[in-house]
């Protein structure tokens, strides 16, 4: 099949090329899974540039896939003009993601696959949505689970009622509540669906939830659709990164960071005839594809299609916006929060922009 779209990276470290090398088992994640080797991989798309203001990045960038010095640009705004592209990825600090996004949308793309968390402050991620909203730019933030297969699955089930009504969601998962918790929220909601009315938060400590820094926090969270979720992201022990999905007629709970996943439903017999709970097995998927590549045929059959991608912009809003809430319910003194908050200006300082002028994959073989 020919190449039909053109893609490129802005941030060229370990999420935009390399972060696949650290991965030597399945779970949550199935290679390829990171940007440009998902590029790379894909049928429909060719790898042809990439952007980044630090030369060793470029380098290894340009020898890793075969791309010619002239096409790596240290300013994503240069490659922009030059290039002709269809397909941008933003893999940079949270720090400037907003503006590149924003840039990417009015250059003419038309679809931009960016990291989490979505942004640093309401606002920010506010912009974002609306300027690709309004260039009809397809956006989808890198909250990955909602590609993997077993969750696609379990949504799947859901859906055709094989769970009866969704009545809670659990979610296990140490992290900061904008970093890694993007992956929680966003998981918790893609299983409960439906939009968070408002919530509960508890925090860390009292010092964190004065603070603008990412923070650890469990919360409550009230759906518009009657489902209710709790959200641990404090230490969670043995339990950690964990999503149980209790329904009326069935369960459906991934475990061991998404290594196994179980299935019960209730079958006849037991107490007066109520029904026993009884674990059957789960349906797998027949092919556990890349899940980089499940997440570039997601953002192409938006383009073609017209339908929002699998998690959108408006989905990486949204799971920025409960952890926002959250931290607020805990500086409010642990009242109920409403959603959508009313001061855009709230946000939270993501832990990855800490020492961003270092790139990470330098950082981390420093350390």
């Amino acid at each position: 099949m020919p190449n039909h779209y053109k893609a490129a990276v802005i941030g060229l470290g370990r999420m935009g090329s390399t972060f696949d090398d650290e991965i030597n088992q399945g779970g949550t994640i199935f290679l390829p899974y990171c940007h440009a080797p998902s590029y790379h991989a894909s049928p429909q798309v060719e790898l042809v540039s990439g952007a980044d203001p630090h030369d060793e990045q470029r380098a290894i960038f340009g020898a890793r896939w075969g791309i010619d010095g002239h096409r790596l640009y240290a300013d994503y705004r240069e490659m922009l003009e030059a290039e002709k592209l269809d397909l941008v990825s933003v893999c940079t600090t949270t720090r400037i993601r907003s503006q590149i996004v924003q840039d990417i949308a009015q250059s003419g793309v038309k679809a931009i696959w960016a990291e989490k968390p979505i942004a640093l402050t309401l606002a920010e991620a506010d912009d974002m949505v609306r300027i690709c909203r309004d260039k009809g730019v397809a956006l989808a933030i890198n909250c990955a689970r909602r590609w993997n297969p077993f969750f696609a699955q379990a949504r799947q089930m859901i859906d055709q009622g094989e769970l009866g009504e969704i009545l809670q969601v659990t979610g296990y998962g140490q992290c900061g509540l904008s970093h890694n918790g993007s992956h929680l929220i966003d998981i918790v909601r893609y299983m409960a669906g439906g939009n968070v009315s408002w919530v509960y938060g508890e925090m860390e400590s009292d010092e964190a939830a004065d603070g603008e820094n990412d923070l650890m926090g469990n919360g409550y969270l009230a759906f518009d659709n009657g489902v209710r979720a709790y959200i641990r992201g404090m230490p969670c022990g043995i339990a950690n990164w964990e999503i149980d999905v209790i329904g009326t007629e069935g369960r459906f709970r991934s475990f061991a960071n998404g290594q196994d996943v179980e299935l019960t439903k209730t079958h006849p017999g037991g107490v007066r005839g109520r029904g026993i709970p009884a674990r059957i097995p789960f349906p797998w998927p027949a092919r556990f594809p890349g899940m980089g590549l499940t997440i570039i045929d997601d953002l192409i059959s938006s383009v073609e299609n017209g339908h929002d991608p699998r998690c959108s912009g408006d989905d990486g809003r949204e799971a920025f916006e409960v952890a926002v809430a959250l931290r607020e319910s805990h500086r409010r003194g642990g009242v109920k929060v409403h959603l959508p908050i009313k001061d855009r200006i709230l946000g939270i300082q993501s832990q990855e922009i800490h020492q961003d002028i270092v790139p990470a994959r330098v950082r981390r073989l420093q350390q």
